[in-house]
């Protein structure tokens, strides 16, 4: 379903020009994957894009185990809800518009925030305040992004940052699991989205460095900014 709209001669609008949702939102998966690897490996052993992870994170932490940050936990937890508290705001204000319109925003704001967390991880590398802000900057954007793709209302692409739904749909529906199969390469192709994210990102972080990995989730984030259309 799409809430785009034709020409007079049945030729897709302008709206449904451009890389469908389906595939733009396996993309932004891989870039989830990228955030993850990032943080947790760049910043302290935090997560800014799965919450999930970080929630359980935070409860190592306020344990006491070794290795593990209550501040930059809390703090990432703090700022994807602002983020998706400003999303929500936005769905609302912009609950008018186009699929394309509220992905093509949505995306060019994840951009800017995760390039400046590049920059600032280029130019300030190891401070403490620089882990505080790259950890504000992309757990911001994750949540502002995840308010927006529940709005596209995708078909098992609700979330591209949490995989724990997903799998369970994927194996419950299974022919293994007494179901049709139906929809699984979609469920499949999500999580190896995440996957290949997350090897991509922690490859970078190996071999390169925070700001490449910042980077790189940025890049990928523009092109689809440019790109996506409101057509599934």
């Amino acid at each position: 379903m799409t809430t785009e709209t034709t020409d007079a001669q049945g030729d897709r609008g302008p709206g449904a020009r451009g890389l469908r949702l389906v595939p733009a939102l396996l993309l932004i998966t891989v870039v989830s994957g990228l955030i993850d690897a990032a943080s947790y490996l760049g910043l302290g052993h935090v997560f800014t894009a799965n919450m999930t992870g970080n929630v359980v994170v935070l409860g190592f932490a306020a344990a006491g185990a070794p290795g593990f940050s209550t501040s930059h936990s809390a703090t990432s937890l703090g700022a994807f809800l602002v983020g998706a508290v400003a999303g929500g705001r936005a769905e609302r204000h912009f609950s008018k518009r186009s699929r394309r319109a509220l992905a093509r925003n949505a995306f060019a704001v994840e951009t800017v925030l995760v390039g400046i967390a590049a920059a600032v991880a280029h130019v300030a590398p190891g401070g403490t305040g620089t882990v505080y802000a790259v950890i504000v900057l992309t757990a911001f954007a994750m949540g502002m992004r995840n308010a927006t793709v529940r709005m596209l209302k995708v078909t098992d692409l609700s979330t591209t940052t949490v995989l724990t739904t997903t799998l369970t749909k994927l194996a419950a529906d299974s022919r293994a699991g007494s179901g049709t199969g139906g929809r699984s390469l979609r469920r499949a192709s999500s999580a190896l989205s995440l996957l290949a994210g997350a090897l991509l990102g922690g490859w970078l972080m190996l071999h390169v460095g925070l700001p490449a990995a910042l980077l790189a989730a940025s890049f990928t984030t523009a092109v689809l900014a440019v790109t996506v259309s409101g057509e599934e």
